[in-house]
């Protein structure tokens, strides 16, 4: 076997810690997941332990029921330590950004969740892993790559189709939040260190701390609502806010990746 692209990551979980980008992709890819012919999604850095990965296929059993979940793992020591945890639809295997299912070489899978992975690579490098893995899904399949704390209090996404970057998603506990900016420190790593002055993603959450204070009044009726309304607000500037307030109440919202991109990407 070729030896797997990719660097083994510091390998940090905790159960639930996705729960948050769980709960999104069960809501967005569901209609895609019930339709598959071969409902595989593959969890790929899911770290020393594999939590995540049991987690991922419970939530998409939600979905559908005879979905499949594929932990991948570069270090093989994680891979033989979740091996008790090898369950009729959840298997692991040693592999990177190669995504080589078991199964065969012509097995695409429908979604990748790659969640804190790219953190420890260059901006630079970051393009031609999501083209390596968006090449790798299956027609109308997604790949979701970001980056949360360790108790997924704070996240944030992009969400990636064969044809390339569509949306990014902000989620957060909203009794953690002093203010939406604060969210800037789990950026994924396209974008983390273009929070300044002159790109896009600064402008965004400059503004979206604006109008959270704005819609300071409806703290009263609690941070859901004081949420909702600065979610309205950007809406009603101009920036293209993709979900509704359904999610807006889960402490999320979704805006278009170029709104958003790097500039000169």
């Amino acid at each position: 076997m070729a030896r797997p692209v990719g660097t083994i990551t510091r390998g940090t979980t905790n159960p639930n810690r996705l729960r948050r980008m769980d709960r999104w992709i069960a809501s967005v890819l569901g209609p895609e997941l019930r339709r598959a012919a071969d409902p595989v999604a593959v969890d790929l850095g899911y770290g020393a332990a594999p939590w995540t990965a049991v987690e991922l296929l419970g939530r998409l059993r939600t979905v559908r029921p005879d979905a499949v979940v594929v932990g991948l793992e570069i270090d093989p020591a994680r891979v033989a330590a979740a091996e008790p945890y090898r369950r009729d639809g959840l298997t692991f295997a040693h592999g990177g950004f190669e995504v080589a299912l078991p199964g065969g070489t012509g097995r695409r899978p429908v979604l990748i969740r790659a969640a804190n992975v790219l953190r420890q690579y260059d901006e630079g490098d970051v393009p031609a892993v999501w083209d390596r893995l968006r090449a790798r899904l299956a027609p109308g399949g997604l790949l979701v790559e970001g980056t949360c704390d360790e108790i997924g209090r704070r996240h944030v996404w992009v969400a990636i189709g064969p044809e390339g970057p569509r949306t990014v998603t902000f989620a957060t506990r909203l009794g953690s939040l002093d203010r939406p900016s604060d969210l800037a420190e789990r950026l994924p790593k396209a974008l983390i260190h273009r929070n300044v002055p002159g790109e896009p993603v600064h402008a965004f959450l400059t503004e979206f701390d604006r109008a959270w204070a704005t819609a300071a009044p409806f703290a009263s009726l609690g941070a859901r609502q004081r949420w909702i309304r600065s979610v309205r607000l950007l809406a009603e500037g101009g920036w293209p806010v993709t979900d509704r307030a359904d999610r807006w109440r889960q402490g999320e919202v979704t805006v278009r990746w170029e709104a958003l991109a790097p500039r000169g990407s």
